[in-house]
């Protein structure tokens, strides 16, 4: 119990000081502030600039402070807010600096997925030992195409799931690759208007990991990989493989704004979920490296104004109207949610829900987090 209150704690902290802090008045401030532990640049900003996302201008304003990431409890801030001039006098180095979250303490939330242009050329699982229909940890799975490997290599088995584009967010996928006939349901496929039309990558879900106990030889085609994660799902078909990251995640966080928002970034997907998710659930979003996302990017996510029918003054209604309401009364914007990007692709990002008053839906729109 006491692990699980003191991750949640941590992720409540990765709100950064909470979105109720970053609009509050800065008020009167005392002539010195010392660092207490758990304090970072960002909460301090957020106490005395009232807006968390000013913390460079504390930093800039510091060119004693070497990283922005290790001030330590003890330290003493000088608040002059002639120019917004703060000094900071180094404390006592008895404790560890502060300021990041640790991957420890958020990764039981994360997802291992990933996202490529195309996985057509991997290799591929054709078969399995005995003629089992599936594989799962300790057994053999036949693999083919894989070109060059030795024995002891490890391979980390992924499956297609989703086709990520605009407009249109998400196809389902067959364990193929194919699109699913059908995919999709007519609540599911609300799309926001949008000016973008493009394809953004294929997300593959990691469902196993192996080891390479045999290579092909003479007239055989196939290399053996032997199944190792019990934890993981079982290995179809189809199946493709990709070398082991030893590495997929940062050890560590910074939550940050963004450099730049790109104009209409959505929320593609939620994991494991058909359209909605809350805090701890990760979500797919329609901006990536190109657009200058990077780790510990954090925005505000929110329902995109829509139309419905007036009642009063007459027209048909409709419980859909935000699919099919073409004219009529428009809805202003409302705040879900914050959330924290924690692995980039070029053209998606994955992120994990913060804080937030509202699920998290599928159109959502991405915004700088202190929009109000």
């Amino acid at each position: 119990m006491l692990t699980r209150l003191r991750t949640a704690f941590a992720v409540a902290m990765l709100t950064v000081a909470t979105y109720a802090l970053a609009v509050e008045s800065a008020g009167s401030h005392p002539d010195t502030y010392v660092v207490q532990k758990g304090d970072t640049l960002w909460d301090i900003a957020g106490r005395f600039l009232k807006k968390p996302w000013l913390w460079p201008e504390i930093w800039q304003a510091n060119p004693q402070v070497a990283n922005p990431h290790l001030i330590y409890p003890g330290d003493v801030l000088s608040l002059a807010y002639l120019d917004r001039v703060v000094a900071v006098e180094p404390g006592p180095r008895e404790e560890a600096p502060i300021g990041a979250v640790p991957l420890s303490e958020i990764e039981p939330f994360l997802k291992n997925l990933r996202v490529t242009d195309a996985f057509e050329h991997l290799p591929y699982v054709v078969a399995f030992e005995d003629n089992r229909l599936r594989g799962s940890a300790g057994q053999a799975v036949y693999v083919k195409n894989l070109a060059g490997a030795a024995v002891g290599q490890r391979y980390a088995v992924v499956r297609p799931t989703v086709r990520y584009a605009m407009p249109r967010n998400t196809r389902d996928l067959l364990p193929s690759g194919r699109p699913t006939p059908g995919d999709g349901a007519l609540w599911k496929e609300y799309v926001p208007p949008t000016d973008r039309n493009e394809f953004l990558g294929y997300e593959l879900t990691q469902v196993n990991v192996g080891t390479i106990t045999r290579v092909p030889a003479g007239s055989v085609e196939v290399a053996t990989l032997t199944l190792e994660d019990s934890n993981g799902k079982e290995v179809r078909a189809g199946d493709r493989l990709i070398p082991v990251e030893p590495q997929p995640y940062d050890l560590q966080f910074f939550p940050h704004p963004p450099r730049e928002l790109p104009t209409d970034v959505r929320v593609l997907a939620v994991a494991d979920a058909i359209a909605s998710g809350g805090p701890r659930d990760v979500i797919a979003l329609s901006a990536g490296a190109r657009d200058g996302f990077d780790n510990g990017t954090v925005v505000s996510l929110w329902r995109t104004s829509t139309k419905v029918n007036d009642r009063v003054t007459g027209g048909q209604t409709s419980r859909m109207d935000d699919r099919f309401s073409g004219a009529g009364v428009a809805l202003p914007e409302e705040y879900a949610a914050h959330a924290m990007v924690f692995r980039t692709f070029d053209k998606v990002s994955y992120a994990l829900v913060m804080d937030g008053v509202k699920p998290v839906r599928v159109g959502y729109s991405a915004r700088h987090p202190d929009t109000e």
